[in-house]
């Protein structure tokens, strides 16, 4: 892991730098201090995933190219087998699995999201803009949707404002997998 967060570290400085920005403007696109910000771009702090889909919206630049350093090419359609999709992990209980990061131009973001279970009852909160679609697959899915929790089993699904204050965790002690597209 962190080998990839030192990867979209260069990838944001270069971008970034190409686009003459400074470390202030960035970092209030990303929903983060001048301070938090700098340490994304130093490689000494993890990005979310939320604030990387804000930058590449602000500036014009696909969410795969900042997390995956590739840019789509297919703009038919792409197909993704199982468990085949470019794998990155963004944080150390969360791996996500992109759907669709061949196809060119899309305006969602679908992902599988696999969550491990942790050691702690606290549920970091994240917003972004837009919207957000979340089916489990496997497991048990705490949601906590701004002061709501909301327990998911295999099946269900929930459609969200991506800007309330949005965590979950996994529970029962096991993986959780879920769909997620975000747009």
């Amino acid at each position: 892991m962190d080998t990839e967060i030192r990867q979209i570290a260069e990838r944001l400085k270069g971008l970034r730098e190409v686009l003459g920005l400074t470390v202030q403007e960035v970092a209030a696109t990303a929903g983060y201090t001048d301070e938090e910000y700098a340490l994304v771009e130093s490689g000494e702090s993890d990005i979310s995933v939320a604030a990387l889909q804000n930058i590449s919206r602000q500036y014009g630049i696909g969410l795969e190219v900042l997390m995956f350093g590739e840019e789509p090419k297919l703009s038919s359609y792409f197909l993704t087998r199982a468990n085949a999709g470019v794998s990155i992990e963004r944080r150390k209980a969360y791996k996500y699995e992109s759907l669709a990061s061949g196809f060119r131009g899309r305006t969602m973001e679908p992902f599988m999201v696999t969550v491990s279970p942790k050691d702690t009852d606290e549920v970091p909160l994240n917003t972004h803009s837009g919207q957000e679609f979340i089916m489990v697959v496997e497991g048990t899915l705490e949601l906590t949707v701004s002061v709501k929790k909301m327990i998911l089993e295999v099946g269900d699904s929930i459609y969200l404002n991506s800007e309330l204050p949005h965590g979950m965790r996994a529970l029962g002690g096991k993986e959780v997998k879920f769909l997620t597209v975000v747009c």
